[in-house]
């Protein structure tokens, strides 16, 4: 499944029972291409090492909360990778199971 149909899934406020995504950025927690179920996040309040699908400079990833300052979210990988600061609009979805 494309990125793209993921954030429309999501956005519509439908789960995704099997989303798979290449690379080896959140290992240990999630190998390449393994599955997740991706829930919107809708009104859920979101914590620091919730797993979340989102988009940051341009680019789709399901990666970690790392920190949160107000309304933004630091995105990094599970290797401690920051790749940046987003807001609320550029989550999607949460990670609520891994296969």
């Amino acid at each position: 499944m494309r990125s793209l149909d993921a954030v429309e899934i999501l956005r519509r406020g439908e789960t995704i029972e099997r989303y798979k995504e290449g690379g080896n950025s959140m290992l240990p927690l999630i190998k390449s291409m393994q599955p997740v179920r991706l829930e919107p996040i809708g009104t859920r309040e979101l914590k620091v090492d919730d797993i979340v699908f989102c988009k940051v400079r341009g680019s789709f990833f399901t990666h970690k909360i790392s920190k949160i300052r107000g309304k933004q979210y630091q995105i990094s990988n599970n290797h401690k990778h920051v790749n940046g600061w987003i807001t609320h609009n550029s989550i999607y979805g949460i990670v609520t199971k891994i296969w």
